[in-house]
């Protein structure tokens, strides 16, 4: 497949001399993603790289990967891409719960590589799979008075739920139809049993028959750790029908996902699911649904590029 385009529309980089609480104190007891100390390391754009060596890499969308210091973050994203292009683009981390949210965003759109924002919304009443203390954060009123700062400020929101809440995010979009909404990771699925799995279907659908949601297909390992082509053909292909090619998109999540493989065999999967779809369609999933979705053919901010209120990226180098 190294003659298809791909542009990862999800991965993470890690500089570990900074703080990443979630990478941070006892390992055990795990949580749903596994046992994470081979994460617990520098991942470098070198180490992402040589992951994906001997592909056709045309662009990159880098997550926050939970720094302690979401500013910091965003600047060094900026500064590796400054000095290699890559990341293409970066989704940002940002509380909307935050009675400063308006500042931060204001501090860091600027950047000209930034696109988005990630605000985790993942409730589950098992503590070994939540990541919020509380399951109605998505209609908090303050919440939602953070939410509305993002169309304003040229900025899309990945939403990263469990499929309970998908409803719940079919309202928001509803709600807010001038903000582009990228669902993360198909919904994840993390129950594969037949009531689980059509719940999941029903909120996939009620969310895509909202114009201004999107979705990317990645982190299926972190539900099935010793996932298969068969075991994720259903997610992959159903993620696919109900949202279509146009609104679908493939990424990585490395290096969470390389816990469960390497980089060529996931995309060789996700290469395989596809083989009977077009060329245009299997154009819109690897590459142009990320590039069209995070906009990056656009620069965002024009001539006012480096005349942001953060310091220079070099601040950032170390």
């Amino acid at each position: 497949m190294h003659d298809i385009e791909i542009i990862d529309a999800h991965h993470h980089l890690c500089d570990y001399s900074r703080s990443y609480p979630w990478l941070q104190g006892p390992a055990e007891p795990f949580r749903y993603h596994g046992d994470d100390r081979p994460l617990r390391r520098d991942y470098s754009l070198d180490d992402y790289l040589s992951d994906a060596k001997n592909f056709n890499l045309a662009g990159s969308v880098h997550i926050e990967n939970g720094a302690a210091d979401p500013v910091w973050e965003a600047g060094w994203v900026q500064s590796i891409h400054d000095r290699n292009g890559l990341p293409t683009v970066q989704v940002i981390k940002a509380n909307l719960l935050a009675d400063d949210v308006l500042a931060h965003l204001e501090r860091l759109v600027p950047l000209f590589t930034v696109r988005g924002v990630r605000d985790i919304l993942n409730w589950h009443p098992d503590p070994v799979f939540t990541h919020t203390p509380r399951p109605d954060i998505i209609t908090d009123p303050q919440w939602l008075k953070g939410f509305s700062h993002l169309a304003p400020l040229g900025l899309s929101f990945d939403l990263q739920v469990f499929p309970p809440q998908l409803s719940d995010a079919a309202v928001l979009a509803a709600d807010h139809p001038d903000t582009q909404i990228i669902l993360d990771h198909a919904g994840m699925p993390i129950g594969r049993d037949r009531d689980a799995l059509s719940e999941w279907r029903q909120g996939m659908r009620r969310l895509a028959a909202e114009p201004n949601v999107t979705t990317k297909i990645s982190a299926l390992g972190t539900n099935d750790h010793h996932w298969t082509v068969e075991s994720i053909r259903p997610i992959v292909l159903d993620t696919i029908e109900i949202f279509g090619p146009e609104r679908t998109m493939f990424g990585s999540n490395f290096p969470v996902d390389g816990l469960y493989s390497d980089f060529p065999t996931l995309y060789s999967t996700f290469d395989e699911i596809t083989q009977d779809m077009t060329r245009a369609e299997r154009q819109f999933l690897f590459a142009d649904t990320a590039r069209r979705t995070y906009r990056m053919d656009w620069e965002p901010h024009g001539s006012t590029i480096g005349q942001s209120a953060l310091p220079s990226a070099q601040t950032y180098a170390g």
